[in-house]
């Protein structure tokens, strides 16, 4: 906290005519510009509206030391009983960020940049100015710097209230055009098919998004995926395996094909499945799990000579149908 040296001036240019007996003040805040007589004391008197100096910037306080009090005091007929030093301070508030966005938004456009509202301004080591509390600063931006390739930027930023000197902070950053894509909501595991209520749009850089990422969230509604994408990631053609054929619990019509004949049984599968997947699906007959490949809607083949993956306790007679291949 700093000391501050109210102006010689003003100590020494009134009567001193003594008119009281008055108290320092251990702390006052003010909330103009300027510090008058009746902030530091009490009992100030018909003197109190007198202009002493300069008051801290918004945001800020100075200390008035104990002698310099008593020479106020004594340069404006006053006589310091007590008290001090003296706290003073001014309240104030950052300007928020979406003010100096929308100003730094304004400037780029005026310098050339397109008028995009997905762009989003990034500002490296930002701090706001601060302005007094109830004020509604005027935003300008000066010696704006732009370039164009790599939406790099670097301007003055001058918070203007009237009956304040200007607040300037050095602004610098980057442009950045967000791409709209969906992403998951959730963590989505592989070999689950894509939902409508799976994914949301959202905006995000660049290099956030993969070369193949789908923009379309309809193109992704029933396809199955081939890996786990984590929650808030785009979904690239390369994750997805194709469209849902089989669905887990729903009939199943294997295939089983021998040199001139098809074997055809009915099954329920056990997991969900696209094209070419190889999933596992309960025999309705005999009870036995196997593995088959998805090869269309409701249909698997299962490999000439394989074996169950599990068998029931107890068999019961299959139910198959024999078909000439044609």
């Amino acid at each position: 906290m700093r000391r501050f040296l109210l102006p010689l001036a003003l100590l020494v240019a009134l009567p001193t005519e003594a008119v009281g007996q008055a108290i320092a003040r251990a702390h006052v805040t003010v909330d103009s510009p300027q510090v008058r007589l009746v902030d530091l004391f009490e009992h100030a008197g018909p003197r109190g509206g007198r202009v002493l100096g300069p008051a801290p910037a918004p945001g800020q306080r100075y200390v008035v030391p104990v002698a310099q009090l008593a020479a106020i005091a004594r340069d404006h007929g006053l006589t310091l009983a007590g008290g001090g030093p003296t706290v003073v301070e001014r309240p104030g508030r950052p300007v928020a960020r979406p003010e100096i966005e929308a100003a730094l938004r304004e400037a780029l456009i005026v310098a050339g940049a397109a008028e995009t509202p997905s762009a989003r301004i990034d500002l490296a080591a930002f701090v706001p100015p601060t302005v007094p509390i109830a004020a509604a600063p005027r935003l300008v931006v000066e010696d704006l710097a732009w370039d164009h390739a790599s939406g790099r930027f670097a301007a003055t930023l001058a918070a203007i209230v009237e009956g304040e000197p200007p607040v300037r902070t050095r602004l610098a950053g980057r442009v950045i055009d967000l791409v709209a894509v969906p992403v998951a909501v959730r963590r989505l595991v592989a070999g689950e098919p894509v939902g409508p209520g799976d994914v949301r749009m959202a905006q995000l850089p660049p290099d956030r998004v993969p070369a193949d990422a789908l923009r379309d969230p309809s193109a992704l509604d029933g396809q199955v995926l081939r890996r786990s994408v984590p929650p808030g990631t785009p979904i690239g053609a390369s994750d997805l395996g194709g469209r849902l054929l089989v669905v887990k619990d729903a009939p199943v019509t294997m295939v089983i094909e021998l040199p001139g004949l098809a074997i055809t049984a009915q099954g329920r599968a056990l997991d969900n499945g696209g094209r070419g997947d190889v999933v596992q699906i309960l025999n309705i007959a005999s009870r036995a799990v196997v593995e088959a490949t998805v090869i269309g809607p409701g249909r698997a083949r299962v490999a000439p000579g394989s074996l169950p993956v599990s068998r029931p306790a107890d068999r019961r007679p299959s139910h198959r149908r024999a078909e000439s291949i044609r």
